[in-house]
């Protein structure tokens, strides 16, 4: 058998991806039943986090397994698999423990560093464990990564190359002002109360926010939750719980909202954000803050962009209904008067338009502009090139446009969830900042990486090969139990025999006689059976058992059975740990 991960994560595909196929609490326990029950494999377990999608199996066969595990992963998402597959990752023994350290020590996450992905992996391995789909290997693998990831974190400075993903989240919406400064004396909603929920419930009461509502489906959660964050001793925060149906009203109190739940839709609606700012978003484009809007005050229209009317020159220009060009195929933000109009134009309407500026367009243009004079020079000049090359290349320069005036943000938004909490569409908002999944994605690409990331995956390097020459070590122990019992049975045979070739023989020198026969056994198999195992710890060293058992021709079943032994008194010392 040997280890193999299927899986998806930020790394690999978009987050409109990764949201389709998240799975729930009880996706995740179907797939790992099916998997378990599927040919190929003999142990499964998942890791789902809000930004992987990971499938852990010990397969017999490696095309077979990746085949049935991609299937499986396809089937429970709900993605198809021929649209999944591009995404898709692939890693076998070696490789697939080296990720899984990887990702213990946050060498994997979204924002390097985080050690929430600890907790994630020892509820994974709770959930195997309880379905009994992990085995020796996964759970061996698994406890090995939580002690590694451990190791990782308190011999390095892996915390300071990144945050939890709430501390990021919070620096996003901050914008470049310490955290602890831009919420002090806010107002925070928290949906959601579970272990992410809870991790932003008790980052935003250490920073000091003034009050702290909770909103979770199950009241009793929340309560308790709220309970532990008005009792904490690091804290001074008023915190309350409320139902879930409450959240709307709530959502007018709030400056800062943080939602992660495991809801498969959304749970804040564009419209209901809309009315939760409605009122609070000052005019910006009242009095001295007031931008010259296109078309006002002498400022050219854009072309393409709101009303019909807007689409043509100002009112009561000459002969604008003249013009050559077709106005509704103008591309929007462009002039009618400049190069950009005319890219791409034959020769003859190009002269057409130059006639028609030079002797209507005079009384169009700002004072300061260029005169119109200049721009039929131009057109003229281009006319004879486009009469030799037959078209204008496009060379379109877009007009200066004034750029609106943008309120300031009165609400904060962190949705941390995936699928995502919040509708995406709550980005396009006025007075409302928004900071999901995908935001905090494209953000953390260009975080800067600690020097002690190196150290980690030293460590990690180190931790991985130790990890396979004890899985190889173990993989021949077996065998050697074998041949030794096979070596006993011989000398409980040969002594038989004595007895009743010596039937006068005293117990004494009986004694003596089979001590003497098993040093002799002992000695005689015991440098080999060292250096097996030490051949068989290096890598490549698999086939050692297969020459052990060829050699000394024993039983495969034996073998076999002492395994099964082995994995059972394994499972027995679990089981009271």
């Amino acid at each position: 058998m040997s280890l193999l991960v299927v899986g998806l994560s930020h790394r690999s595909a978009p987050v409109s991806v990764l949201e389709r196929a998240a799975l729930s609490e009880d996706a995740q326990i179907k797939l790992l039943q099916d998997t378990v029950a599927a040919e190929p494999a003999g142990e499964a377990a998942v890791l789902a986090t809000c930004n992987r999608i990971e499938l852990y199996a010990d397969v017999d066969k490696f095309h077979a397994g990746v085949a049935e595990l991609s299937t499986l992963l396809a089937q429970h998402s709900g993605v198809g698999l021929e649209e999944l597959t591009p995404y898709l990752y692939v890693h076998y023994e070696d490789r697939a423990v080296h990720h899984l350290f990887s990702v213990a020590c946050g060498l994997d996450s979204m924002v390097v560093g985080e050690g929430q992905i600890l907790g994630q992996i020892k509820d994974s391995l709770a959930t195997a464990q309880e379905l009994h789909t992990a085995g020796r290997l996964l759970n061996d693998l698994f406890q090995q990564a939580l002690r590694v990831g451990k190791r990782a974190h308190s011999e390095t400075g892996i915390d300071r190359a990144g945050q939890s993903l709430v501390s990021f989240g919070l620096e996003q919406l901050a914008v470049g002002m310490p955290v602890d400064a831009w919420v002090r004396g806010k107002k925070a909603l928290v949906i959601g109360a579970g272990s992410m929920s809870s991790l932003a419930a008790a980052t935003l009461a250490r920073a000091g926010v003034a009050e702290i509502v909770i909103a979770n489906r199950t009241h009793d959660r929340a309560e308790r939750l709220a309970q532990i964050l008005t009792e904490g001793d690091d804290t001074d925060v008023l915190a309350r719980a409320v139902p879930m149906d409450s959240v709307p009203v709530e959502l007018t109190r709030a400056d800062v909202a943080v939602s992660c739940t495991g809801a498969t839709g959304l749970v804040l609606a564009a419209e209901t954000v809309a009315a939760a700012v409605d009122g609070r978003v000052p005019d910006v484009g009242a009095g001295q803050g007031e931008v010259a809007q296109p078309g006002a005050h002498g400022v050219p229209p854009l072309l393409g962009t709101g009303a019909a009317p807007a689409a043509r020159l100002p009112a009561g220009s000459a002969g604008d209904e003249n013009c050559p060009l077709d106005l509704a195929a103008v591309q929007p933000g462009f002039s009618v008067m400049g190069e950009a109009a005319v890219a791409g134009m034959d020769a003859a309407t190009l002269e057409q338009h130059a006639a028609w500026v030079a002797g209507s367009a005079v009384d169009r243009r700002e004072a300061g502009r260029r005169a119109p004079e200049a721009d039929a020079e131009l057109i003229t000049a281009l006319a004879a090139t486009a009469a030799t090359a037959g078209r204008i290349p496009e060379r379109r320069r877009p007009e200066p446009v004034p750029a609106l005036p943008q309120p300031e943000p009165v609400l904060f938004l962190l949705d941390l969830a995936m699928p995502r909490d919040i509708d995406a569409a709550v980005h396009r908002l006025a007075g409302v900042r928004l900071v999901d999944i995908e935001s905090l994605a494209e953000a953390s690409a260009d975080a800067p990486m600690a020097a002690d990331v190196d150290q980690v995956r030293r460590i990690v390097s180190d931790e991985v090969e130790a990890f396979g020459a004890a899985l190889r070590a173990a993989h021949i122990t077996p065998t050697v139990v074998a041949l030794r019992t096979m070596a006993a049975d011989v000398v409980a045979n040969e002594i038989a025999r004595l007895e009743g070739r010596l039937p006068g023989l005293d117990d004494k020198h009986r004694a003596e006689i089979t001590q003497t026969v098993r040093r002799v056994v002992d000695k005689l198999l015991h440098a080999p059976t060292v250096r097996v195992k030490q051949l068989a710890a290096e890598p490549g060293g698999a086939g050692y058992a297969d020459a052990l058992r060829t050699l000394f021709d024993l039983d495969q079943e034996t073998v076999a059975s002492v395994s099964r032994a082995e994995d059972s008194t394994s499972k027995k010392d679990r089981g009271s740990a």
